[in-house]
This record gives structure tokens, C-alpha cells and sequence, in this order.
């Protein structure tokens, strides 16, 4: 039995579990579930599928569609951690986008949205996007 096969059957019972979330961790969780729900809102009308991450456990890409991530944050809130999950068969990489490109193109509408309301756009106090990353 391999550790993938471990995981569905149960895992290691000596393993302790993992440590609560902090209240920041907790809020950052919270934050990305409420970013989740607009980018499938905005995303999956056009044919998107979900999101692709990187693992730096395996170097590989992951397709997780809109659900599945949900659920994963979920289970992220709730037990500190998340479970392995079955990936998609023969996912098109053309069918899901980064975190980042999601966040992009959610920022792209708002403004967008907030250029077309009368009196749109005007003024120096404009920042960026709520989804732009401070980096």
C-alpha cells in the first residue's frame, strides 16, 4: 500500500492532528472562499472549468475544478488541512486558469464595471484592483 492509498484508507491513526488555524490564516481562508465564489461566477460562464495550481510536492500542475476547490478551503477552515482528492481524467489545461489570471480578470471587470456607472473612472484616488497582490 502506497501513502495515496493510506490517505483513502484512513491515514496514519497515530498522526496527530494538525495544528488550528490561526485567526489570520483563518480570515486568509475566508477571504480566497469569497474571491472562489466570484471568480467561478464571473469564470465558469465562459467554459472555465476551475483552477490550476502548482504542487511543490510533486512539481506538477493540478486541475481542481470550481467545487472541489470549495471544498478543499472548506475542509482547509474545519480540520486545519486538506485531504488528497482524486484528480480529473485527462483534464485540457485549457480549460483552467491560475489563481492570478482569475484574480486578473475579476479586477478587469470591476473596473471595467466601475468605468461604465456615470462618473466612472474620474479621480486620482483610483487604486488597484481589490485582487492585485501587494507584493
Amino acid at each position: 500500500m502506497t501513502s495515496w492509498d493510506d490517505t483513502f484508507a484512513g491515514g496514519d491513526d497515530d498522526a496527530s492532528p494538525p495544528p488550528p488555524l490561526s485567526p489570520e490564516e483563518r480570515a486568509g481562508v475566508l477571504d480566497d472562499l469569497a474571491d472562489l465564489e466570484v471568480f467561478r461566477t464571473l469564470l465558469e460562464p465562459t467554459g472555465v472549468k476551475g483552477i490550476v495550481v502548482d504542487c511543490p510536492d510533486c512539481d506538477e500542475e493540478h486541475h481542481v475544478d470550481w467545487a472541489l476547490m470549495q471544498a478543499n478551503l472548506r475542509q482547509l477552515l474545519d480540520e486545519g488541512q486538506t485531504g488528497r482528492h482524486e484528480p480529473p481524467f485527462d483534464p485540457d489545461p485549457d480549460d483552467y486558469v491560475s489563481w492570478d489570471y482569475a484574480s486578473g480578470y475579476a479586477d478587469g471587470v470591476a473596473a471595467r464595471a466601475e468605468a461604465d456607472e456615470p462618473g466612472g473612472g474620474q479621480g486620482e484616488g483610483r487604486t488597484a484592483g481589490r485582487h492585485a497582490r501587494e507584493d
